[in-house]
C-alpha cells in the first residue's frame, strides 16, 4: 500500500501524469514525491536524478506507489544498449525512453534488452519509448518527427514522446503507439527552456496519453495548489 491516500484525485487521471523530479538529490526527490504523490501516478527520472542516485531512486520512488519513467534517453550502438537496456528491464521500472535518432537497430535492440531483462526478473516489460524530437528543439525540419515515428514504430517501441503539437501527424503515421508529451505548463507559467511548450488541455485535446510535468509544478510557490490546478485543467478536458 502507498505510504499517502491518493483516493482525492481518480487513479486514472493520476495514471496520465508523470511527475518529473528534475534534482540531483535522493531526499528532495523522495520529499516533492510525497507531497505530490496524491495527484501523480508516474515519477519521471532523468540524467540528473539518476546520476546522483542510480538504481536506488527506483524502488524508493516505488515504495511510495509511482510507477517510474526513467528518461535517460538511450543511445548508442545497438549491443550498448540492447545490454544497458536489459539491465534497466530488470529494475522494475514501468517506461524507459530512446533516441529515434539512433535508427532502427538501435531501437529494437533496445525494445529486446528491456524485455528480456523484464523477463529474467519476473516482470512486465516496461513501455520502450522513442524521443522524436526534443521540445527544447525549435529548429527541427518538419519531416523529422514523422520519419522518427515511423522508425519507432518499425523497431517494435510501444511508445513516442513529442510535443503537443505534433500529436495528430504521430498519430496519422502510428495510432498504436502511447503518445507521451512533455514541456507541459500551466497557463500564464513560465516556459522555461522549452521552445514548444503546451497546456494539459491542449495537449489531451491533441490525443496525449501521458503528460509529463515538472517545474510549473514543482518550481511553483505553491506546489499543491499547482498540482490542484493541473488536475482541475485534466479533468475539464476530459469532462
Amino acid at each position: 500500500m502507498s505510504e499517502i491516500e491518493t483516493a482525492t484525485v481518480p487513479a486514472e487521471v493520476r495514471s496520465r501524469l508523470a511527475l518529473a523530479l528534475d534534482v540531483d538529490d535522493l531526499v528532495l526527490a523522495l520529499r516533492l514525491g510525497r507531497q505530490l504523490r496524491p495527484y501523480f501516478g508516474v515519477a519521471k527520472v532523468g540524467l540528473e536524478l539518476y546520476s546522483a542516485a542510480g538504481p536506488e531512486v527506483i524502488g524508493s520512488l516505488a515504495e511510495l506507489g509511482f510507477e517510474v519513467f526513467l528518461d535517460l534517453k538511450l543511445h548508442d550502438i545497438p549491443t550498448t544498449v540492447n545490454k544497458a537496456a536489459r539491465v534497466l528491464g530488470a529494475l522494475g521500472v514501468s517506461y524507459v525512453t530512446m533516441h529515434a535518432h539512433g535508427g532502427v537497430p538501435m531501437l529494437a535492440a533496445g525494445v529486446e534488452g528491456l524485455r528480456e531483462g523484464a523477463a529474467s526478473a519476473g516482470l512486465p516489460e516496461p513501455w520502450s519509448i522513442a524521443i522524436t524530437v526534443l521540445t527544447s528543439d525549435a529548429d527541427a525540419p518538419p519531416h523529422i518527427m514523422p520519419k522518427r515515428v515511423l522508425l519507432a514504430a518499425e523497431a517494435g517501441c510501444t511508445g513516442i514522446v513529442c510535443a503537443a503539437a505534433d500529436l495528430k501527424e504521430a498519430y496519422e503515421y502510428a495510432p498504436r503507439l502511447k503518445r507521451v508529451v512533455p514541456g507541459i505548463r500551466l497557463a500564464g507559467t513560465d516556459a522555461h527552456d522549452q521552445a514548444r511548450p503546451a497546456t494539459p488541455s491542449e495537449a489531451f485535446a491533441g490525443g496525449a496519453d501521458l503528460l509529463v510535468v515538472g517545474r510549473t509544478v514543482t518550481a511553483a510557490e505553491d506546489r499543491v495548489k499547482a498540482a490542484e490546478q493541473l488536475v482541475g485543467e485534466v479533468l475539464g478536458a476530459a469532462s
